[in-house]
């Protein structure tokens, strides 16, 4: 358990760019041991950037989890996306920001059926901004929980310097809370859409995807 914290499984997005590092780094120490340490560290933060560690899911309806690790940005009252054809509800939506140094590997709030899934292409704008929502690249996925009428929205924000989104889910699966729904590489933000419940969470707060709880019944 102990080794597992330390050494956290590699993310299946991580294993081509791990490689790759590890192959420059041999060269570069063959060649100078300055730029050979210099990417040895380039290696230690990719392997770091890519792991998937396991969580501890509360697995309760009532509650909704954080969809990914980082900073809680935003809160703020919002129409649901229009690419959902939710543009007439009123929905809550809190903004979680990842950095370059969070685990970037998305879960599920809660258990449900992916409704939809909707890929848009777009700008890659500073994924902090609150205009990124509606202009950077993004995917969306709708899930239909078993509380709510209108379910819940994950959107995977592609952010400043993130160049790939990926989805691990497809339209009509069934998930568990906490199951893996995909990642975004290299910093990028996740909006999490709900109503009728109760927000948990402050602006500024850290949050941990899978385990610490953004709303209640």
């Amino acid at each position: 358990m102990m080794l597992e914290k330390i050494f956290p499984k590699l993310h299946q997005e991580g294993y081509k760019f791990l490689a790759i590092s590890v192959v420059v780094t041999l060269i570069l120490w063959s060649i100078s041991d300055f730029f050979g340490f210099i990417f040895t560290l380039i290696t230690i933060w990719v392997y770091y950037f890519f792991r998937d560690p396991e969580r501890t899911i509360i697995n309760d309806d009532n509650y909704l989890v954080s969809p990914a690790d980082g900073l809680i940005c935003s809160i703020s009252e919002s129409k649901g996306p229009i690419e959902l054809g939710l543009e007439s509800k009123n929905f809550t939506r809190v903004s979680i920001f990842m950095n370059v140094f969070n685990c970037h590997v998305n879960r599920s709030p809660t258990k449900g059926k992916i409704e939809d899934i909707f890929y848009k292409p777009g700008k890659f704008l500073n994924a902090s901004l609150d205009k990124a929502s509606e202009e950077n690249e993004r995917n969306y996925f709708k899930i239909k929980d078993n509380k709510t009428e209108d379910g819940i929205v994950v959107v995977q924000i592609a952010g400043l310097i993130a160049r790939r989104i990926v989805s691990q889910t497809q339209k009509n699966q069934e998930i568990n809370q906490g199951d893996r729904i995909g990642m975004i590489r290299f910093g990028s933000r996740v909006d999490l859409y709900f109503n009728k419940r109760k927000t948990m969470v402050k602006v500024g707060q850290n949050v941990i995807a899978g385990e610490s709880l953004i709303a209640s019944l």
